[in-house]
């Protein structure tokens, strides 16, 4: 069940547009800020909202790199995968960042505070290599800057607002 705020929320967001498919991707973010991803039954909810099929919304869903699918960790690392942040990270930040947090790519570790995921291009090659956490960017990043981003984060894990997207 939603919010009455939020359906009212998105009920004027469908209502005020021309073209439902311009306020889509809005209204999964909106599903996926509550939900803490956009569950099945957040994509129930956008269908009936938007008029749009669940097929539809699932082809949205799989296609862009921050709407998520299953839940994830407190702070989701998207790394950047493009061709400058790879090339100036020698060891590589995935391989770092997996090693230093103990997981695979994709995963979350066992206290629910990270995932790490690969994202093509942060768009933010001048400060390569670079990594968004939670909407902020990291660049220029060394082992020694990771590992300072995630003390920080793990001590401030309670004060730092939620953010799943943008």
């Amino acid at each position: 069940m939603l919010p009455k705020e939020l359906e009212q929320e998105i009920a004027a967001m469908v209502r005020d547009t021309d073209h439902v498919e311009e306020k889509i991707i809005d209204v999964i973010y909106l599903l996926q800020r509550h939900f803490g991803y956009f569950s099945d039954e957040a994509m129930g909810h956008a269908a009936r909202l938007t008029g749009k099929t669940v097929v539809e919304l699932e082809e949205l869903a799989t296609f862009y790199d921050f709407i998520y699918r299953e839940p994830l960790g407190r702070f989701v690392i998207h790394v950047c995968d493009g061709v400058a942040c790879w090339m100036h990270h020698e060891n590589g930040l995935f391989d770092y960042l997996c090693r230093k947090l103990g997981v695979a790519v994709g995963e979350t570790t066992p206290d629910g505070l990270f995932t790490v995921l690969p994202t093509a291009c942060l768009g933010n090659c001048h400060n390569a290599p670079a990594m968004l956490v939670n909407g902020e960017h990291y660049g220029r990043l060394t082992p020694e800057k990771v590992d300072r981003i995630l003390e920080e984060l793990r001590e401030n894990a309670d004060t730092i607002p939620l953010c799943l997207c943008r």
